[in-house]
């Protein structure tokens, strides 16, 4: 199983957009046939998270020192950069493509490994793209909302487009198996970490937050949609 997927970067800025979206529900009835099914996964995966992940990101948390936490989630955002290039070049947008490849060689280099975001400074805007935003431009529908086990929302157009956002991933070819897995699960920790501080944004049934807030923030980044976003990962590492 893809740990890593477990909360993954989709649902993490689907709740850091909740209040910048100001959205009441968004009446997805007609988007969740599923709903029965789903909600089940869902109580699966809350389930592994309350006795296993949870535990692990609040004594990550509590262990790690912020700045080193800022850093370890810099790595991994820089590792997302090829995945981001290859489908912003899918989706024919050559200046966010060029823009995505500068960003992973500065970052990489003078940035050491990722770990200082060096490009965004300079101009170099970080983008937001995966398979399931490509396969959207390609005139692909997003079909019902599913909930995947262990790895949480999702529609059937993002859930196929899982498969070759995996390849993206420069982890996905270490060798080393052990090693491999270490990454996976410190990625999936570290995002999950990351989440503890805006749980409490979660209001009324948390199935129907979730879906709602997850299918909006969607269908906002396939419209390529501009907002400020006061719940960045940056503003979280200033507090």
């Amino acid at each position: 199983m893809m740990l890593s997927k477990l909360f993954n970067k989709p649902l993490k800025i689907a709740l850091m957009a909740t209040f910048l979206l100001c959205c009441s529900s968004a009446q997805a009835t007609g988007e969740d046939p599923w709903e029965n099914m789903n909600r089940k996964v869902f109580v699966f995966n809350e389930t592994v998270d309350k006795y296993f992940l949870k535990p692990i990101a609040k004594t990550y948390q509590w262990v790690i020192p912020k700045p080193l936490d800022h850093h370890i989630t810099n790595v991994f955002d820089n590792l997302q950069e090829l995945g981001i290039f290859l489908n912003n070049t899918l989706q024919a947008k050559f200046p966010e493509a060029v823009s995505d490849a500068s960003r992973f060689v500065i970052n990489s280099t003078v940035g050491v490994a990722g770990i200082f975001d060096v490009a965004t400074p300079l101009g170099l805007k970080k983008h937001n793209e995966d398979f399931g935003q490509t396969f959207a431009g390609w005139n692909v529908g997003p079909g019902p909302y599913i909930v995947l086990p262990f790895l949480g929302p999702s529609t059937l157009r993002d859930a196929v487009g899982l498969i070759p956002d995996a390849y993206t991933l420069p982890q996905k070819y270490i060798d080393h198996v052990p090693t491999r897995n270490s990454v996976y699960i410190l990625d999936s920790v570290d995002t999950r970490a990351d989440l503890l501080s805006l749980e409490k944004l979660i209001q009324g049934d948390k199935y129907s937050f979730i879906r709602d807030i997850y299918l909006q923030r969607r269908k906002f980044l396939i419209s390529d949609g501009e907002i400020e976003d006061d719940f960045a990962a940056d503003e979280l590492y200033e507090e």
